[in-house]
């Protein structure tokens, strides 16, 4: 009987460990290009979460200018995340506040600017060339 409970303790152990942890990862490069009223926007978001708190940077080209900017009040739950961009636009700081939700390598995107406009878009991750092998070539034998 004992032998029994510790093969079953075992099993749902490894069972457990198996399912997702719920908390999808935001970290990395995302890429994004979406039109909105003032034209086409390209974006590169470098996001770094930690816990439920969410860091990075954006680079941004829009209306023929680009720039950097660090995000503010990120947040993760789960796989939701929340962030803010500050925009200074003649003058005067306005909000732009997305909120999104990771699923793999994209992240869907409601971004809210002021109380101008809301546009939705998704972000898709940059992925990591190193390790990968070009079309066409093998990978050498060991």
């Amino acid at each position: 009987m004992r032998m029994s409970s510790t093969v079953l303790t075992l099993a749902v152990v490894a069972f457990v460990e198996a399912l997702p942890s719920g908390a999808a990862d935001a970290t990395g490069k995302w890429k994004a290009e979406f039109d909105t009223q003032i034209g086409v926007q390209k974006y590169t978001f470098d996001l770094k979460a930690d816990g439920e708190k969410l860091t990075g940077m954006t680079s941004f080209e829009r209306m023929g200018e680009q720039g950097q900017v660090e995000l503010k009040e990120g947040k993760v739950k789960g796989d939701e995340v929340f962030f803010v961009e500050l925009l200074n636009f003649d003058g005067n700081e306005i909000r732009i506040k997305y909120t999104g939700k990771v699923a793999g390598d994209e992240i869907k995107l409601t971004r809210k600017v002021g109380d101008f406009a809301t546009e939705d878009f998704v972000a898709k991750r940059v992925k990591d060339w190193a390790g990968q092998v070009p079309i066409g070539r093998s990978v050498p034998s060991r």
